[in-house]
């Protein structure tokens, strides 16, 4: 990836790899936090050997021995020039969001975040590995990750013996710690409430399970002390594997998994740019993310263009109506390629223009010799191809919030109103919130009293928090705003609040109330006592539930999807 050997960089410091356009605030970043020994991910312009720029994801997480002291650094790289906004993030609307319509930096640091992780293990215990290598167990069952580019690098960095600052506690692998960019996400949420995020158990990241409403789970039994060696090697094997498959989430949107060439733009922005380009459309026309966001689509043009064809495109636009046309295009090398594209006008609930659609398909390889075109019959069945695309595109698109948006409205469903439903509508929960509602105050953080933090994940941190006053104990879920935005979630934030009003099911939870601060939309929700069903899993003997407790589990969850199923939301739900 760099070009040089490994003798050239075994001994050195990486500063090597900076140039004139390496961002120095990032590379101060990076200091501080080999520093405090804590872990960084970042994304900088570094360059290789023979002076070509790359955009470099570089994970950095301290290794530290017993007693909590920094031994190691292990650093990974991955390229991810093709992939990433690079500068182009730093354009913006006039409302201060970006004109991109997907964020991909905090999606590819999740990325690196899971595979750094399996370096990390391998390090600390190399033995454990080639163990399990030696006796190989069924496969997982398959995860969907983001598409990460280019192949990751890891290095070996040794640390000083200052660089855990004197620590004498053993600390989490991963810093909680706010300042840490790689775990912000974390600490913010934590922090809201007042909670000191400590070390993370092999459940702690998870958020508390809140579909098993009414559960009160069983406390585990101990692990059988006739266990064998064996089946407790195995056992752990397992458990850190099927917990990684839990912990992974699709990061990619709906849009991002349609692997057709196809770009999105905005003619509510000067120049009607590109705001979305797919994965495929930058391996057609060679360009990468950050030279194409924010730029018309002309540059595809070249000197056998078409421009009558190039018009009839024009006058599509400016008539807001689709069109299909056939047109040389070229690629950034300068190759041409027959290019059938179908442009689609995408309005959105008001009936106003919000994006067009632009689907290509390169046709070089039916070009019809005589005619110089495709023929007829081609061009007729790769019409009906390109015009399901953009169909596939305009449904994806509304998924994700409209960027053109006041940030303020992107959030407004979580100041809505919640009314109590029929079968819940005199408990006492409801009861002390209403009493507060009634008075026509609105309710905030300020009601509530924090307990104690119930765990983290994908989408926020859950809290048992207590109403002031009242001794009622709920469920807070705090969501941080910009890690939604970063992570392009908001949508997803926004129809779990939707479905959250809907439920009225003794195996589903109630929701009471939802608010938002300046940095924060929370959701306040039963408190489930029964906690999260797969941490009561990790704490069976062999990760197995008894036949008895799997049937009785299975019969909430199925229920509670039957419900779901009759509200029409359970696909969304999940």
């Amino acid at each position: 990836m760099t070009g040089y050997s490994p003798k050239e960089v075994i001994g050195r410091n990486c500063r090597f790899l900076q140039g004139p356009d390496t961002d120095m605030n990032e590379v101060a970043k990076i200091r501080d936090a080999v520093k405090a020994g804590r872990s960084f991910c970042g994304r900088l312009l570094n360059y290789r050997k023979d002076g070509a720029p790359f955009w470099n994801l570089l994970t950095v997480t301290p290794i530290r021995d017993d007693n909590g002291k920094v031994i190691k650094f292990i650093g990974m790289q991955v390229e991810v020039s093709k992939y990433t906004e690079g500068l182009s993030d730093k354009r913006m609307r006039p409302n201060e969001l970006p004109v991109s319509l997907i964020r991909y930096d905090d999606r590819q640091k999740e990325t690196a975040m899971s595979s750094i992780t399996e370096v990390v293990q391998t390090v600390k215990d190399p033995r454990a590995r080639s163990q399990g290598e030696e006796e190989p167990m069924e496969p997982p069952p398959p995860v969907t990750p983001a598409r990460a580019g280019a192949a990751a690098t890891a290095s070996l960095m040794v640390g000083p013996g200052t660089a855990s600052g004197g620590a004498s506690h053993k600390l989490p692998l991963w810093d909680l710690k706010k300042e840490d960019s790689l775990s912000r996400k974390l600490s913010g949420r934590g922090s809201l409430m007042g909670f000191k995020m400590g070390k993370r158990s092999s459940v702690g990241s998870r958020e508390q399970a809140l579909p098993a409403a009414g559960v009160q789970a069983p406390a585990p039994p101990a692990p059988p002390e006739a266990a064998t060696e064996k089946e407790r090697k195995n056992s752990w094997e397992k458990e850190g594997r099927e917990r990684d498959i839990r912990q992974g989430i699709d990061l990619a949107t709906t849009l991002e998994r349609i692997e057709k060439n196809f770009v999105i733009t905005d003619p509510r922005i000067p120049d009607n740019p590109i705001i979305f380009a797919s994965d495929s459309f930058l391996e057609l026309t060679e360009y990468t993310r950050e030279e194409i966001l924010g730029r018309n689509c002309r540059f595809l043009q070249g000197p056998e263009t078409d421009m009558s064809t190039v018009d009839k495109i024009r006058e599509a636009i400016r008539e807001q109506k689709e069109i299909t046309v056939q047109l040389i295009n070229y690629t950034k090398s300068g190759k041409k390629f027959w290019n059938l594209f179908h442009l689609q006008p995408m309005w959105d609930q008001k009936g106003e223009l919000q994006y067009f659609i632009g689907v290509q398909l390169d046709g070089s390889d039916h070009v019809e010799p005589l005619t110089s075109r495709l023929s007829e019959n081609t061009e007729l069945q790769s019409a009906k191809l390109v015009k399901a695309t953009a169909e596939n595109v305009d449904e994806a698109v509304r998924e994700l919030p409209d960027p053109n948006l006041r940030p303020e409205d992107l959030w407004a469903i979580h100041s809505q109103p919640v009314s109590p439903k029929p079968h819940k509508r005199y408990n006492s929960s409801w009861i002390a919130i209403e009493k507060i509602t009634k008075s026509g105050e609105k309710i905030g953080l300020k009601h509530f009293k924090p307990v104690k933090p119930l765990g983290c994940g994908d989408t926020g941190s859950v809290h048992l928090v207590e109403l002031q006053g009242s001794g009622e104990l709920f469920a807070m879920k705090a969501m941080d705003k910009s890690v939604m935005l970063n992570r392009n979630k908001v949508h997803r934030a926004c129809i779990e609040r939707e479905i959250y009003s809907l439920l009225d099911h003794p195996f589903l939870p109630t929701l009471y109330t939802s608010f938002q601060t300046p940095t924060h939309v929370c959701l306040i929700t039963d408190f489930c006592p029964g906690g999260e069903l797969f941490a009561l899993l990790d704490r069976q003997p062999m990760n197995l539930f008894r036949e008895d407790s799997a049937r009785f589990y299975a019969a909430e969850v199925v229920i509670g999807l039957e419900y779901l199923h009759c509200l029409g939301t359970a696909v969304l739900f999940l």
